[in-house]
Order: structure tokens, then sequence, then C-alpha cells
């Protein structure tokens, strides 16, 4: 499949399309709309719907777009995919996740989700409730230790933190740039590496978004409204995620199921979800070069299991 980029080309499109097959007359799902790459290209694949998800209202212009263009084919609902299954009542045959912060909202330096670029300290994909600057300056030293080693992976987690609080009793942080900076008081830039406040700023991105959260709920609402041989389809930048997608699958897949000690060996597996699940898959080296951003990618991929099967059986 030939790759045409954009500026916020969708991460692996093509093993996207792919793993979703999409086929004329059904129903798909795409839980993070963003700026719509997902969306367009399922519509383009096949004659069927596309009901979209997000959170960001900052979507609305793109998905007058879409509707402008396939009218009934496209619905957009607004609410996070945390609420899957309360947003979504109908049966469907796919769903796609594409999880994190989008590139069009790393691209909005007023979000100040980047460290790049000079902003308020937000970090709401919702624009509303808590902020990031919220957050830094109101919780415990231990408290934000804890959160920027759970979430962030960070080994410094506890310097920082210090730091954040020492820097505090002077002044609220309230921007971007002054969090950077503190973080690069305690760790040292050097060229060829990973940027120092990348772990950080991830940290309070997942805190403030409550990411990790919404995934668990995101991931057993679309599975629920799946119907048989529906597919789940998840793209995912780094490990925190991609465990909870891994263990979500691996748990509730046919392979994966306790063996009964009196059944002679047989798995009991009737409350499976999934027949199949996939492993992860990487983007390819052509994406990779043309779009460092997907170099942290993984996907994953279930199909649902078809339990009226086994009824006939």
């Amino acid at each position: 499949m030939n790759l045409n980029y954009q500026k916020h080309f969708p991460v692996m499109l093509p093993e996207i399309l792919q793993a979703l097959a999409p086929e004329d007359g059904k129903v798909y799902v795409d839980a993070t709309f963003g700026n719509g790459g997902y969306s367009e290209a399922i519509l383009k694949t096949a004659n069927c719907k596309v009901i979209a998800l997000d959170r960001d209202p900052n979507v609305l212009a793109r998905t007058q777009e879409l509707k402008n263009l396939y009218g009934d084919r496209f619905e957009f609902r607004a609410g996070q995919f945390g609420n899957f299954a309360d947003l979504i009542s109908e049966t469907i045959d796919g769903a796609v996740f594409d999880i994190g912060v989008s590139s069009m909202q790393l691209d909005e330096a007023d979000r100040g989700f980047s460290f790049a670029k000079d902003a308020p300290l937000d970090m709401r994909m919702s624009q509303k409730g808590e902020t990031a600057a919220d957050l830094i300056n109101s919780l415990s030293e231990a408290e934000l230790a804890d959160i920027i080693y759970n979430y962030g992976e960070e080994r410094k987690s506890r310097q920082i933190a210090k730091r954040i609080v020492e820097f505090r009793k002077n002044k609220p942080i309230s921007t971007t740039k002054e969090l950077a900076e503190i973080i690069y008081g305690v760790i040292h830039k050097t060229p060829n590496t990973i940027d120092p406040a990348t772990r950080t700023f991830q940290a309070l991105r997942i805190a403030v978004n409550d990411e990790l959260g919404e995934l668990q709920k995101g991931l057993r609402g679309a599975a629920e409204r799946l119907g048989a041989n529906g597919k789940l389809v998840v793209v995912d930048f780094h490990s925190l995620e991609d465990r909870i997608v891994k263990t979500f699958f691996k748990e509730n897949s046919n392979k994966n199921r306790h063996v009964s000690k009196y059944g002679k060996g047989t798995a009991i597996d009737d409350d499976a979800i999934f027949v199949t699940c996939s492993k992860a898959i990487k983007p390819s080296d052509e994406e990779i070069k043309i779009n460092p951003r997907s170099r942290s990618a993984k996907m994953r991929f279930a199909v649902k299991k078809d339990k009226t099967q086994k009824e006939q059986n």
C-alpha cells in the first residue's frame, strides 16, 4: 500500500486497515478521532458507517468536514472513550483506538503538551478539569514523585519532585518552559538522546487525563459492543499502555483460559471474549523514516468470539 503522509498522518494506517478489514454495510467506531485519519480511511475503504468519538472540542471543525463528505455514513459523538459502552449502544463490527496524545494536540503550542514550545502548563485533552499546573503546584513531593515514577518510568523522579517543590515556594510553576528547566537542572540534556523532560511530561499528561484508567474502561466497553467476529484494534506508544492492552487480550482469549482438572485437560473457555489475539506489530521502516513519531508505536488486534457457532455445533 502506498503511504501518502500528511502533517497529521495516522500511525500504522495500512496495518490498521488490514487488521480491521472494513466491509460494506458494517459499522465501525473510531474511538480516538483526532484529525480523522482513521475515520476517513475506513470510509474510503468500504461503503460502511463510522461512528467517531473524541473528548477534545477542537476536533469539531474536522468532524463537520467528514459529515459534509460522507453524510449519514459518518457520525460524531462527543465524549471520552472510557465511556465507550455508554456512548455506543449498538452492536458494532470493529473499533480502533490510537492511544495517547495526538499529533494535532502536540502541534498546538497553547495546549501545553510539549516541552518543545513554551506555553501554559495545561495538558487537558477535554479542556475541562484540573490542569498539569494545578497538579504540579498542589500535590505533595511524595505524590509528585509517585506520578513521575509510575507513569513516566523516570528513575530520578524523587529528585525532580524535590526540585519542583523547592521552585514553587517562590512562585507557582505555570509554563512548560519553567517545568522543563527544572527537570534539566536534575538531568542534563545530551546530544542524540531522549530529552530529559520527556518522561515527566508524559507522566503528568497521563495523570491529568487518567489515560490508563480510560484505556482499561474503553477496552472493556468496546469488547461488550463488538458483535461476533468483530475486530478490536489498538495502537499504543509506551510500555504502560501496551501492558494493559496485552494483558486484556491475553486474559480474555481462548488459548489463555485455565484448564479444568476435572475435564480431561480441556480448556474452560466459555467466558472467553476473543477467539484470536495478535502479537505486537511494529510500523514499517518506511513509515518510521517518514514519520519519526511512529517509531515507538505498537499495534495489537483481537477478534471477538462467535458463541453461536459453538451452540450450533
